[in-house]
């Protein structure tokens, strides 16, 4: 089979699947990209056996068809080396001889029979289907992937969880100490307003997509059963392995009534945690929030080294004086991942979990972060 093709569009599809392949595969096939030529349509795929990620472009002067596998790493660092210009492909069927030419040389490298790559799991007939808007999707990944957990003893806390249900579908992430919510309603579904239906997408294809969609547009179709879940997108599809096991009940930690209502700048407050958390004991990274009417104190310190930071910053606030001690890495990661020029703190007392949210809301999102305290010895 032949095909002509632009070098830096076929690095970018490449690039962009790449992440899928592990260093160390157990299959040496998964070391390879599959290259499956129909018509004048270059199917490429990339997996690691638990995740598949596949892309598609149109090529130039395709003759045959075919499958063949070709060395991932030697393919990419080959690529990266080329300015913008058509290149050849040339594979012998028989032998998986390949030539690619560019306008001043010719690269020989030997594929693999494409037949030995994994196939994609078949969906069972049961599988439920949901399809949401791209910046949907993109915008909801992006607000609860920080939050997932790297737990070996709780796998069910290493993703993201997604809720279908009302005619919404909420995404949910947390460690335990923090935790990230985003609730926007479907486009449409194939589970009724009686039903209830959920799954757990594991780290790295969250990851993956998280990269992947802010290059597209127009709608995600996602359909899942109970062990696997496919990601529809113009150029992309993904399928992968969902996490296996109950998620825990995330709305059951939410504070429902909170005493405390302030409203920040939230940049001002960033820069203020970055400069003061520098003060603060590297074991436990502790600021302490000292609030009182329209101003927030923000102080650290680390008695090991005799040192301590403190900054005063406005905010809106006509409560009681109330003291609370949060780590601080998680505060500014959390505030970082909110969009909103301004924010809300509730908070309850220096022993409740407090949530944070966007002042502005976005159309038809639901944000809401929260934060477990840490204990202060005042």
């Amino acid at each position: 089979m032949k095909f002509i093709v632009s070098s830096t569009e076929l690095l970018g599809h490449l690039q962009a699947i790449s992440r899928v392949i592990n260093n160390k595969n157990t299959l040496s096939i998964l070391d390879n990209f599959l290259f499956d030529l129909q018509g004048n349509t270059l199917f490429m795929t990339a997996s690691d056996i638990e995740t598949t990620l596949i892309t598609s472009m149109q090529v130039d002067s395709a003759e045959g068809e075919g499958k063949v596998a070709i060395a991932s790493r030697l393919l990419l660092d080959t690529l990266r080396e080329f300015p913008e210009q058509p290149l050849s492909f040339d594979i012998n069927n028989s032998n998986l001889a390949m030539v690619i030419t560019s306008a001043n040389g010719s690269y020989n490298f030997i594929g693999q029979n494409g037949d030995e790559y994994p196939r994609l799991p078949e969906m069972q007939e049961d599988a439920q289907s949901l399809s949401l808007s791209v910046p949907q999707l993109s915008s909801g990944i992006s607000k609860t992937l920080f939050c997932t957990a790297d737990d070996e003893l709780r796998p069910v806390m290493n993703g993201v969880y997604f809720d279908i249900k009302d005619k919404e579908v909420t995404l949910v992430a947390t460690d335990a100490h923090k935790l990230a919510r985003f609730t926007v309603p479907y486009l449409n579904s194939s589970v009724t307003d009686e039903q209830q239906a959920a799954f757990i997408l594991p780290k790295k294809p969250a990851a993956m997509l998280k990269n992947i969609l802010p290059k597209e547009s127009g709608e995600v179709n996602i359909t899942f059963d109970n062990k696997n879940a496919r990601f529809s997108l113009s150029k992309y599809t993904m399928v992968c392995r969902q996490v296996e096991g109950r998620f825990p009940n995330y709305a059951g930690v939410i504070p429902q009534s909170n005493l405390h209502r302030i409203i920040l700048d939230r940049l001002s407050f960033v820069n203020a945690l970055k400069r003061v958390s520098v003060f603060s004991n590297q074991a436990s990274n502790l600021v302490k929030l000292d609030f009182s009417v329209n101003q927030l104190r923000i102080s650290a310190q680390d008695i090991d080294f005799s040192i301590s930071a403190e900054e005063t910053i406005n905010c809106q606030f006509g409560g009681e004086a109330l003291k609370i001690g949060f780590k601080s890495s998680f505060l500014i990661e959390i505030l970082n991942n909110i969009s909103s020029s301004d924010i809300v703190l509730e908070l309850s007392d220096a022993s409740r979990a407090g949530l944070i949210l966007p002042f502005e809301k976005e159309k038809d999102e639901d944000v809401l972060m929260l934060l477990m305290p840490m204990l202060i010895n005042d």
